[in-house]
C-alpha cells in the first residue's frame, strides 16, 4: 500500500505520523512545495494550480490515495484535485474537527489562520455542526509561518497571542491549521487555565489518515513491520525531508523509522 500526502510545506507531518502509526508497512510519499510556499496569501485560482502540480506529481508515484494535508488546499482546490484525479486516485481532505469538538459541549474555541477565521467556510462548518455551543474563532497571526520556520520565539509569541483572545472559559480548542498540531501541546500550555478542567485538544490528523484507510477497504495494523519507504517531492524533485520537519517529534518520528525512497 502505498499512501501520498500533499501541502505547501510540513503541515503535512502530523496527519503523516497518523498514517505511520496506523500502517508502518505502507510506503509514503510526500509532496510540498518549497517553490510556491506559502500557499495561504495566494490567490484561489493560484493556490489551486499550485495544488494541482503538487498532486500531479505525487501522482507519478501511483500512490492508491491522496490527502490534502492542508486545511486551506481543501478549501479552495478540493473540487480541482478530484475532479483531475478520481476516481484512479482517491482524493482525502483535511476538515477542522469542529463536530467532534462540539459534539463534547462546553465552549468552543477555533484556531485558524486569519484567512480562514471568519470565512464563509468556517462559518457554515460552525452552522452545521457547532449549533448549540459557544464559539469563539480566534485568528492566529504567523503561527503557521513559524511553525514552518521552526521559529521557536516566533511560535512562542503567535501562541501567547491567540491565547490572549481566547476567552477563559474555553474547554476545547479546534486545531483548524494542521500546521498547529506540531505544537499542540505548547498551545494546551498556553490556553489551559489554573483550576479549570483539562482542555481538550482537536486535530484532523488522525481522522484523516482513518480516512485515507477506509477509502481503500484498508484497517489499521499498528503492529506491521516497519518497512515502508518515506518519498520526497520537492516541488516536483525528488530530495531530502525539510530540515525543519526534524525539529517536531513527527519529523523525527518519520526519520527513525522508515528507510528511504
Amino acid at each position: 500500500m502505498k499512501i501520498a500526502l500533499m501541502d505547501s510545506g510540513i503541515g503535512l507531518l502530523a496527519a503523516t505520523a497518523a498514517v505511520r502509526r496506523l500502517r508502518p508497512d505502507a510506503d509514503l510519499v510526500l509532496s510540498l512545495d518549497p517553490d510556491g510556499m506559502p500557499w495561504g496569501p495566494r490567490t484561489p485560482e493560484d493556490l489551486t494550480a499550485r495544488a494541482l502540480a503538487v498532486a500531479e506529481a505525487a501522482a507519478t508515484r501511483r500512490p492508491d490515495a491522496l490527502i490534502v494535508g492542508c486545511n486551506t488546499a481543501t478549501v479552495h482546490a478540493l473540487t480541482a484535485l478530484r475532479a483531475r484525479l478520481e476516481p484512479e486516485l482517491p482524493v482525502i481532505g483535511t476538515v477542522p474537527a469542529i463536530k467532534p469538538a462540539a459534539a463534547g459541549g462546553g465552549h468552543l474555541a477555533i484556531w485558524a489562520t486569519p484567512a480562514t477565521t471568519g470565512s464563509t467556510y468556517q462559518r457554515t462548518l460552525i452552522r452545521d455542526f457547532a449549533g448549540g455551543v459557544p464559539v469563539t474563532e480566534v485568528p492566529c497571526w504567523g503561527l503557521a509561518e513559524a511553525v514552518e520556520r521552526a521559529d521557536e520565539a516566533a511560535i512562542d509569541a503567535a501562541v501567547s497571542a491567540a491565547a490572549a483572545l481566547t476567552p477563559d472559559e474555553v474547554t476545547t480548542v479546534v486545531l483548524g491549521c494542521t500546521h498547529y498540531e506540531l505544537v499542540a501541546e505548547r498551545i494546551r500550555a498556553a490556553v489551559q487555565r489554573p483550576g479549570r478542567p483539562p482542555l481538550v485538544l482537536h486535530g484532523s490528523a488522525g481522522a484523516v489518515a482513518a480516512q485515507a484507510l477506509r477509502r481503500l477497504g484498508r484497517q489499521p495494523a499498528p503492529g506491521a513491520t516497519p518497512h515502508g519507504s518515506l518519498t520526497v517531492l520537492l516541488s516536483g524533485r525528488e530530495g531530502p525531508l525539510p530540515a525543519t520537519a526534524l525539529a517536531y517529534a513527527e519529523g523525527r518520528l518519520l526519520q527513525a523509522v522508515t528507510p528511504a525512497g
